[in-house]
């Protein structure tokens, strides 16, 4: 650990950057989405950023569009739970709240602005009004956030190509950006390094992604969801950050919520 003087005293000088995985709410796994509100509650993190598909919006988007499914689902449903779940995160945390917008989290407002866009212009389905993040005290940050020196937050979903080799997405916009990338959208739990050198300067790139808290389980899961098990891990991550100095670490959740950090097991 990171310790600064004050004085005759030593004080930990590391700012702690909570990264909220996707919960695609109403997919979400609800002892995942608990246990971590328990950890954050308990252990009062510098800020909480939500990495961005915080709800899925299954209706309407333009995969349902001509379909059954474009007049099934109900998103005023869907937000109710939403608003909920970032009550109950607001209520034993009073820190700062960020919110990367996902692809999912702007499904409404992409679909009116397609298909009705003389009423898009009221901004009613955009993701701040529909979950109220003003009554909350939620920053909605933009798509691609400075989070730390050399370190910028995405949900990953804008004109980055997908790996299945986890970590692979994040390092690869890592180095189309030049900076350091966390990020959500892939649902997968991993981190890669990338280190370039030359005469003694050496600089390193992380592509760290931040997992989900989804319910993965047939019939809880979402309908695009294969039935056998898909190449994702639940879990989130914490950005330590002293000065331009940055580690992130990776928190495995198992299904029922439980998870090892700080050494004690959480549930």
């Amino acid at each position: 650990m990171c310790y600064s003087r004050s004085g005759s005293t030593w004080r930990l000088a590391i700012k702690r950057v909570l990264i909220y995985p996707d919960a695609q709410i109403p997919y979400h796994n609800p002892r995942q989405a608990k246990a971590l509100h328990g950890y954050i509650h308990a252990t009062k993190p510098d800020s909480v950023l939500i990495i961005g598909d915080w709800m899925d919006f299954p209706t309407p988007s333009r995969w349902s569009k001509g379909t059954a499914e474009e007049f099934r689902g109900d998103v005023f449903r869907d937000v109710e739970i939403g608003k909920r779940m970032l009550g109950d995160l607001r209520r034993g945390y009073d820190g700062p709240i960020e919110f990367v917008p996902g692809n999912h989290d702007t499904r409404p407002a992409d679909y009116l602005a397609k298909y009705s866009p003389a009423l898009a212009a009221s901004k009613a389905f955009d993701i701040d009004v529909l979950l109220d993040f003003n009554s909350h005290g939620v920053e909605l940050v933009d798509a691609f956030h400075p989070v730390a020196p050399g370190w910028i937050a995405t949900h990953g979903h804008k004109g980055f190509s997908l790996s299945a080799i986890p970590g692979r997405t994040a390092l690869n916009a890592a180095k189309t950006i030049g900076k350091s990338v966390v990020m959500g959208h892939v649902h997968k739990l991993a981190m890669c390094p990338d280190t370039t050198g030359y005469q003694g300067r050496i600089s390193t790139l992380w592509g760290v992604e931040v997992g989900h808290i989804m319910d993965t389980r047939p019939g809880k899961a979402p309908a695009y969801l294969p039935r056998g098990a898909a190449n994702w891990q639940a879990g989130f991550a914490v950005l330590h950050i002293d000065g331009r100095r940055v580690r992130p670490e990776l928190y495995p959740m198992q299904p029922d919520g439980t998870f090892i950090a700080d050494g004690k097991v959480w549930n």
